[in-house]
């Protein structure tokens, strides 16, 4: 049976995947909710016109999950339950069901579109699906050699998605299997992606010899890596439980206090204070209200402790040439630091004025990555292959 590339970083606002020949790629914000089988819907016999993106309803059976056999509504869906999921402050990556009903969820989603009936092996309405994976984890959690669990649940085990109340795929499981999984450091990952094209030929030249750091700013945490010599340094290297989560919600709960308004996850916090037009602004009793105070106050205080953390890495650094903010959370955070550094001496930082470019620079590093080790696996079979002949 033949496998597909996986790239997938589960991020605490969404899971960017990319797959196979860069042939497909899905965009899921990171929210799950428990629901029951039969969940009720309006206009059953228009389900299948409908984006399975909508109404992703699936049913997981893994020995990897700690809750087995349980029903989530994951994804958009998931935002307009009335018990949405997102993962905790403060927890880890590696040890929480969440992060894998997200990754199940997106390989399974891959793994039933037409265009795979050839490369899966499918069975009435059972597809059999074989990936090799490249994904990632914070640096602190890869520190602490978290890694090495989280890459042993997937490997060696058959992981189910059974489709329920889905458009398209309703009644249609898939099976999952790894044929390798590898666990990237996000640090390492980001300066990949800086330096590096899709073969892994150098693009950036300026860089690949020059001490810098990235300070990749989540949802749930902070890394900073330090790249000497090609290489992260993994001494210097600094991991934090610090990102935008507990600023996040701390907006909703300010806009829930002072206005009366429910927000409904903290990805509805990111796009009041990312969207294009009226930016920083809701509608209160159908009057357009701003939230500027609220959220300069707290994204403001929040910036001071990003700073502090990059100023202090940084001293112990010296040599260092610049810095590069990366992750959603430097999108959410880029006008606070710049107004920081501006009103100090100043480091040489930069930012990614393309957001895209930003939020999937992880997911592009794993594929870069993983696409790499397959095609190099591929060469020695069939140079064995030939050597036997």
């Amino acid at each position: 049976m033949s496998t597909r590339v996986a790239a997938i970083d589960v991020g605490n606002d969404a899971v960017k995947a990319l797959f196979g020949k860069l042939d497909s790629e899905l965009y899921i914000p990171n929210v799950i909710a428990r629901d029951i089988e039969d969940r009720p819907i309006i206009g059953i016999e228009d389900l299948n016109e409908n984006n399975p993106l909508d109404g992703l309803h699936i049913r997981l059976h893994s020995p990897a999950l700690q809750a087995n056999n349980v029903i989530y509504r994951v994804g958009y869906l998931a935002t307009k339950s009335d018990n949405p999921t997102e993962l905790d402050i403060g927890s880890s990556k590696s040890e929480e069901d969440q992060t894998l009903v997200m990754l199940f969820a997106a390989l399974a989603l891959d793994a039933v579109q037409q265009a795979n009936t050839g490369v899966f092996k499918v069975n009435k309405s059972v597809v059999e699906a074989n990936y090799t994976l490249g994904t990632g984890l914070p640096l602190r959690e890869v520190k602490e050699g978290k890694d090495v669990g989280y890459r042993s649940k997937l490997l060696g085990s058959v992981h189910q998605v059974e489709f329920l109340v889905t458009p398209k795929y309703q009644g249609m499981k898939v099976n999952l299997k790894f044929d390798e999984v590898k666990v990237y450091p996000e640090g390492f990952a980001a300066y990949i992606n800086l330096v590096m094209d899709n073969e892994l030929k150098v693009i950036n030249r300026d860089l690949i010899d020059k001490q810098i750091l990235i300070q990749d700013i989540g949802g749930l945490s902070t890394d900073i890596a330090v790249i000497k010599n090609r290489k992260v340094d993994d001494d210097k290297a600094r991991g934090f439980n610090l990102g935008v989560a507990e600023a996040l919600e701390a907006i909703r709960e300010e806009i829930r206090k002072k206005h009366g308004v429910e927000l409904d996850s903290r990805r509805d916090v990111v796009e009041i204070i990312t969207k294009k037009n009226d930016r920083n602004h809701i509608m209160v009793r159908g009057s357009r209200t701003s939230v500027h105070d609220i959220v300069d106050r707290i994204l403001g205080e929040l910036a001071k402790k990003q700073y502090r953390h990059l100023r202090n890495v940084w001293q112990k650094n010296s040599q260092t040439e610049i810095c590069y903010f990366v992750g959603g959370g430097s999108l959410v955070l880029k006008e606070y630091l710049k107004t920081l550094n501006n009103s100090f001496d100043g480091y040489n930082i930069d930012f990614f004025e393309d957001e895209k470019e930003s939020v999937w620079m992880m997911a592009n590093a794993y594929y870069k990555l993983i696409a790499d080790f397959h095609r190099r696996e591929e060469a020695n079979k069939k140079k064995v292959v030939t050597n036997n002949k």
